[in-house]
Formats: structure tokens, sequence, C-alpha cells
């Protein structure tokens, strides 16, 4: 059995900047573990642009972004496998070390034994199984991450004539590529009363190609057996049940399927890391790390988040975490305060923090559970405001965040929670009363 300091399990956009930030923190044995044939993970099928604004401050293509980071981990001479699965997380006898069981076709079945983990395994799309659509099961059928790597990796249209079910962030982008390779994209349906998606891939990726969105819509019915011959939306209501007489008929050779990412966390899972039944993905605290002394979570296997800049962010934090528990021991007894998520703030991550432990500075990002208007983030102390931010817009598309200091932190001794909530503004209250 191979020992490491640190082993990363994904080699996607979080894994590779856990390590690298592990690494520049004094962690010199470090073991990425990637199951695709390449790092990079699913930005090497982003061939779109959008990416790195905020890491790079210039704007690249998914691959151009992983390459900076795969050739910092290069440069810093980070080990990894590729084609290697990890089967199972475990504490080894008598230590708070983790065997980490893991195959590939050249070694076999193997064990590592690691001092600390990041689970960096990124997330899954929804299976169509889980959307209960009716009709049989035609080729043609495809989830939208599936049709996005056969376009832009492996060189094939699967279809000239599409369908979109669903308006996440993928479906939007895949709207626009199907567009550009030829095809015709004749509606994109999305179930809930607004998109999924970030509101620039609305404009850019549907608007800017006269794609109709049609919110609170799903489809009621496919056609064909062999093939997709057309589908059929409806409206639905609050009840999310279809409504009788809005049903709209559109012939097509291809549906696509952009219901949603989940976190995969079936590993993390079985190691006995507790989970957010919001998210689906690990509850951490400000460190990242898990209920799990010496794993950590990063990217998408966390919460699923909107840009890839801020997986790279929250990653180098959890590196940097991973190191001091490395250097320096687990923290022992150590004060935590709970962050409590309310009216209309889903899920906070972290979901708590050690006053005496955190940086000075901490990013809590999280989703709101509809659409809100002329609203504010309003951040409490115990009963206490300490502030409030007005948001023209907020929506479950786009990830939201407010920073907490320590010092401002330590001025509250007998703190035992904090609340993020929306709240009305003030101006819109007197509205509603005239």
């Amino acid at each position: 059995m191979k020992n490491y300091d640190l082993v990363i399990i994904g080699g996607g956009p979080a894994g590779l900047a856990a390590a690298v930030s592990a690494r520049d923190h004094g962690i010199e044995s470090i073991l990425i573990l990637e199951r695709d044939r390449e790092l990079g993970g699913i930005l090497n099928q982003c061939i779109h642009n959008g990416f790195g604004l905020h890491t790079f401050k210039e704007e690249l293509t998914g691959p151009e972004y992983a390459d900076r980071f795969i050739r910092q981990v290069k440069d810093r001479a980070i080990e990894y496998k590729l084609h290697t699965m990890v089967m199972d997380i475990a504490r080894t006898d008598g230590s708070a070390d983790k065997r980490v069981t893991a195959m590939n076709r050249t070694d076999g079945m193997f064990e590592i034994r690691a001092k600390a983990v990041i689970l960096a395994m990124g997330c899954r799309e929804r299976a169509r199984g889980a959307l209960n659509i009716p009709g049989y099961r035609p080729a043609g059928i495809y989830s939208a991450g599936t049709a996005q790597r056969l376009v832009n990796m492996e060189g094939y249209l699967p279809g000239r004539e599409v369908v979109i079910l669903g308006s996440g962030d993928i479906g939007l982008i895949m709207a626009r590529r199907m567009t550009l390779e030829g095809a015709r994209v004749k509606v994109v349906a999305e179930l809930m009363p607004y998109s999924g998606g970030l509101k620039r891939n609305i404009v850019q990726c549907l608007n800017d190609f006269d794609i109709p969105l049609k919110l609170s819509h799903t489809v009621i019915d496919i056609e064909g057996k062999k093939r997709v011959e057309a589908v059929t939306i409806a409206e639905v209501g609050p009840d999310r049940r279809p409504v009788p007489g809005t049903e709209e008929r559109y012939t097509c050779d291809t549906l696509l399927l952009s219901c949603g990412l989940i976190p995969e966390n079936e590993l993390s899972q079985n190691a006995g890391v507790v989970l957010n039944p919001v998210t689906s993905g690990p509850v951490v605290n400000d460190g990242f790390e898990t209920n799990a002394e010496g794993v950590f979570a990063c990217g998408n296997v966390l919460h699923v988040h909107d840009l890839v800049d801020y997986v790279s962010e929250e990653a180098a934090s959890a590196g940097k975490s991973a190191a001091l528990y490395l250097q320096k021991g687990a923290a022992g007894d150590t004060k935590t305060i709970e962050i409590s998520p309310q009216n209309g703030v889903r899920y906070t991550v972290p979901c708590f923090i050690r006053p005496n432990q955190m940086e000075e500075n901490l990013t809590v990002r999280f989703r709101v559970g509809a659409v809100y208007r002329n609203s504010s983030i309003a951040t409490y102390f115990g009963d206490q405001l300490i502030s409030r931010r007005k948001r023209p817009v907020m929506a479950p598309g786009e990830m939201e965040q407010v920073t907490l200091t320590r010092s401002k932190l330590n001025e509250f001794p007998d703190l035992e929670r904090i609340t993020i909530r929306i709240e009305e503004n003030e101006e819109r209250k007197a509205g509603k009363t005239e």
C-alpha cells in the first residue's frame, strides 16, 4: 500500500486548483486520481468562452482555462493517475488515516493510504428515468452534457430538429451550439416559472438566435419507437401538473434533457460524510472540511456552481485548509457557529464556521429558492442586523454571496447563530401599503 499525505479524487477544475494550492502551502506528497483519459474534467468539452474573468482577468474557453491549471500541476510535478476509478474511502484501523481503494487497467485494484482526502468528483446530470416522461425509449434522447461531448469532442451531430427540456446552463449553451452546427432548435421548455441558467446565457444562446423559451412547460409525450419523431409539451399549473388544452406538438428527431445537476456523492456517503439534503453535497465548515476528520470537499461535488472561477476559488481554500490540517493536525475542540439560511435562502456553503480558525474574510455562497425583485440580502448575528445589501433581481440560476469578517465576529463572543435571509426593501413595503 503506497502512502501519500494528500489524495485528491477528481482532476477537474476543483481538483486541480486544490492540488496547486496544497502544494503552494507546503505539501509535497500529493496524488490526483482522475477517472477520465485526461485532466480538466467537464471543461474539456466546454469550448465556448466566458471562463476565467475572475481568476485570470481575461476571457478563456473551457479547455484554455483547464490548461492553465494543468500546466500549474505539471510545473509543480504533482503526481496524478488517469483512467482511475476510486471505489471506496475508509478509515484505517487505529488511525485517522484514510484507505482509498481504486482501480485502473494497469494496476488493477489497489489501495492507497492517505493522511487527508479532498473530494472533487464534480456533478452529474439528472437521469431521464427520474423525470417520469411517458412514451417509448427511442433513439434521439440525450442529456445536454452527452450531446455537448458528442458535438465538441467526438465530432458527431446528434440530430437536425431539436427540442430541449430544461433551461440549465448546459441546455442553453447547447441550444446555441446545435444552431451553429446547422440544426434547428424549435423550443426550450422549462418546468419552473423561471430559468435555471444565467441571464447572459438566455440572452446570448436563445434570444440572439430567436429560440423560444417557454417557462412553466414540460414534455408530456414522446412519439416514435426507433427514433424520436415528435414531442408534445404542455403548460403546467402551480401544482406542476399539465393544464389540459395547452398541448403543443413539435416534430423533431432529438430531445435534449437539461434538467439539473446533482453532486456526485456516492463515495462521500459511503465514507460516512454527512450530506446537505438541499444541495446533496457535503456539509462543510469554513475550511471546507466535512464531519469526517481530514476529509475535505470542494467544487461541484459540494454544491453546483454557476461560474468555474468560484469553483477554483473554493478549491484553493480547501487545498490550503488540507495543508494546514496535515501540518498542524486536527484543530480539536473549537467553537462553531451555525449559518442558518432563511426566508428564501435555500442553503449556505459553508454551513457553519469556526470563528477562531477562519480567515479574516470568508465568502458565504448560496442560492435563492425563487425569483426576488427589489429585495435585499440581510445578515444577522443573533438578532442584530449586521448588513443589508439591495439586489434588483435574484434568481435560482445565479449564485449569491455575502462576506463575513473575523474581526466583526470577535465583537460577538457569545454568538451561536448567523442568519442569512431575503427581505423586502422598505420602499417596496411602503408601496404595498399605499
